[in-house]
């Protein structure tokens, strides 16, 4: 009896270690696709920033696109990934189906994070009142949103099952010890730049540090850091 007793104790704990990792869409497969999603976001930006250069002034140019200061990670990507992920994928939906909610989607997120970068930092990354018919203080147009429905197609019919496939090949216990050490040390480095932007802005009105912790930031992450950093963030006056 105690021995069965012991069995039956250790069954549920053996059989949650040999669940696959990043089964469904839990905490292991939308972390893995916010980590994926900002790693590609930024070598997207850097490709089609290249692109761009190279076609209109004709000469190579490489700029640092990502969002922290420390990696390749383009949170907004990141982002989007996780809510395209949560709301489109496995769900046996048409192209043109993820085409319109992907845009529509990605384009409300977008100008949120952009107002909330603002609101926040007094910093913007982007701007398309160039566009034409650009709304939202430039926060976005109809190109942008259309683009966002071609990415949003791709992401899922293309990106996300090679996530799946990465994911079922993780064995789950290491797995789960490497991401959570990932996720602490993303989450870091974004707090970390999200204090450094603020304090930048702050520098750039003409207030001093009023903490230890602002001083640290003036003294570690100095404007011409900051600018390196964040070669295409801009002040909103």
């Amino acid at each position: 009896m105690v021995t069965a007793k012991k069995t039956a104790e250790k069954t549920p704990a053996k059989e949650s270690a040999l669940v696959k990792f990043g089964a469904g869409l839990g905490y292991e497969k939308l972390c893995t696709v916010f980590i994926i999603g900002c790693i590609f976001g930024d070598v997207y930006e850097i490709v089609l920033n290249f692109c761009t250069h190279l076609i209109n002034e004709h000469e190579i140019f490489l700029e640092r696109r990502s969002a922290t200061i420390y990696g390749p990670f383009s949170v907004i990507y990141g982002v989007g990934a996780v809510i395209l992920a949560k709301c489109l994928a496995e769900r046996n939906l048409k192209w043109w189906q993820l085409f319109i909610r992907g845009a529509l989607i990605c384009g409300v997120s977008e100008i949120i994070i952009g107002y909330l970068q603002i609101w926040f930092t007094g910093t913007s990354s982007w701007n398309y009142s160039n566009h034409w018919l650009s709304f939202a203080d430039g926060l976005s147009s109809p190109f942008i949103i259309f683009l966002w429905g071609f990415i949003a197609v791709f992401f899922i019919k293309c990106i996300y099952p090679l996530i799946c496939k990465l994911t079922d090949c993780i064995p789950p216990v290491a797995g789960r010890k490497v991401l959570n050490v990932v996720m602490i040390l993303l989450v870091i480095d974004m707090l970390i730049s999200f204090s450094a932007v603020v304090r930048w802005n702050f520098r750039h009105q003409g207030n001093p540090p009023l903490t230890p912790y602002g001083q640290f930031l003036d003294s570690a992450y100095p404007d011409d850091r900051m600018k390196s950093a964040y070669p295409n963030m801009e002040f909103v006056e």
